[in-house]
């Protein structure tokens, strides 16, 4: 059955259910997961349909170091549900070594002591952090250690059609989000049955692509631990949103990224991931763009590699040696490639294989040109917060498709957000 992101940590007793389970882990002096360390259990939702480029990656690893073995488990079909799984077998002793934690699932496990901190491991196991791409290693970072290296790294984009922006006689893609509207409005026009634009709702991270959208109108969901949502500029930005559903500029769907590779849509938010899927799949030309300003307008997101920290110190080691092998140069861009996920290591935009794909493929350049130029890292209210990315995207849905008052919603999720914090964060830090 699929669990979708409201299934896990949508109330405040989701992190203490976290804290139950990791109350137990200890600081890692335990062999829980038992037998050799050397036998690595690496828990992933294969991001971007990546299970069978995952074994293959596991198999280049044992084959260089036949005295390793390492288990592939599935974690479900996206990033909460793998948390979710994490979070059951913790109460066990059977934990996997390694485990893919995103944008919003990192920090309650780090807060909650489930992963481990990773500085001492990259120091013994000789691991050239800085070769990371530094905005992305840093979006780990939890009181001055890091908690995860970069993996299925993302930023949100904007695809477009490329057909029916040339028949509507447009020039590009749209640089702010008042030149959308007036893009969209010709767009409607020229084409009556197709939606100018399409965005996930509120199950499929909205949260996220509209956490660029409430940057751009000086707007923010929090600053640091301060809630902003009823501040001036993001009820502007909430407002923005909800005229534009109402005159039929933007849609909010459950499958936006088949209505557009169908052609019935003029453009896109969808992760870089995507990329790939839409390089296979979609039966249109599309391009790809920055989302529109003014800067920054994007997020960062998608995920990384955690250690468990229920493992002693010997298996986080071997641990830690699969990480460095997964995420390295070569890997890098294999993964990158096939998947459309952002490169995470510096080196692996100077491979030859990678200069190359890059100069054929534009598209997949428009990611990491964004990346330094577009974006930052996202608000704490929205990634730190427990479950506070599906209760922004519920109420982002009452707003759009729900058709309730901006303002109302709005003071709900300052209010919401402010307990959670109060009750659940605050007395941690």
């Amino acid at each position: 059955m699929h669990i979708t992101r409201r299934a896990l940590l949508t109330t405040v007793g989701g992190i203490a259910a976290a804290a139950t389970l990791t109350s137990c882990a200890g600081t890692g002096g335990s062999s829980a997961g038992g037998g050799d360390p050397k036998n690595i259990r690496f828990m992933s939702n294969h991001p971007g349909k990546s299970q069978d480029l995952e074994q293959k990656i596991i198999d280049a690893f044992v084959a260089e170091n036949p005295e390793y073995s390492v288990e592939l488990i599935d974690g479900g079909s996206d990033y909460e549900e793998l948390a979710q799984k994490f979070n059951a077998q913790l109460a066990g002793g059977d934990v996997p070594d390694i485990v893919v934690a995103s944008d919003v699932t990192w920090f309650p496990l780090a807060l909650n002591e489930a992963i481990t901190p990773m500085d001492e491991l990259w120091s013994s196991g000789k691991v050239d952090s800085d070769d990371y791409v530094d905005t992305l290693r840093e979006d780990y970072v939890f009181e001055g250690k890091h908690y995860g290296l970069p993996y299925s790294r993302s930023t949100p984009l904007f695809y477009f059609n490329s057909e029916l922006w040339e028949k509507a006689g447009l020039d590009g893609a749209p640089t702010t989000w008042d030149e959308f509207d007036e893009m969209a409005a010709k767009l409607l026009k020229d084409n009556p049955d197709v939606a100018p634009l399409v965005v996930p709702d509120g199950s499929n991270y909205l949260d996220w692509y509209f956490q660029g959208m409430i940057w751009t109108f000086g707007g923010s969901y929090s600053k640091e631990w301060d809630m902003a949502f009823t501040d001036d500029k993001s009820l502007e930005a909430g407002r923005f949103l909800a005229e534009q559903v109402n005159k039929g500029h933007i849609k909010i769907t459950a499958d936006p990224t088949n209505e557009f590779g169908t052609g019935l849509a003029g453009a896109l938010l969808e992760s870089t991931g995507s990329l790939g899927g839409l390089k296979e799949q979609a039966a249109i030309e599309f391009d790809t763009a920055y989302l529109p300003g003014p800067k920054p307008g994007c997020p960062t997101g998608g995920a990384g590699l955690a250690i468990t920290n229920k493992i002693d110190d010997e298996r986080k080691a071997s641990a830690m040696k699969f990480v460095e092998f997964a995420t390295n140069q070569d890997n890098t861009v294999t993964f990158s490639q096939a998947t459309g996920y952002m490169p995470v290591r510096k080196s692996a935009l100077e491979h030859p294989d990678e200069q190359a794909y890059l100069k054929d493929e534009p598209r997949a350049q428009t990611a990491i040109d964004q990346l330094a130029e577009n974006t930052q890292s996202q608000d704490y209210a929205r990634c730190f917060l427990p479950g506070g990315g599906d209760r922004i995207g519920e109420g982002l849905d009452r707003i759009t498709t729900g058709g309730e008052d901006v303002e109302k919603i709005f003071e709900e999720l300052q209010k919401q957000s402010q307990e959670v914090y109060e009750r659940d964060i605050e007395p941690k830090l």
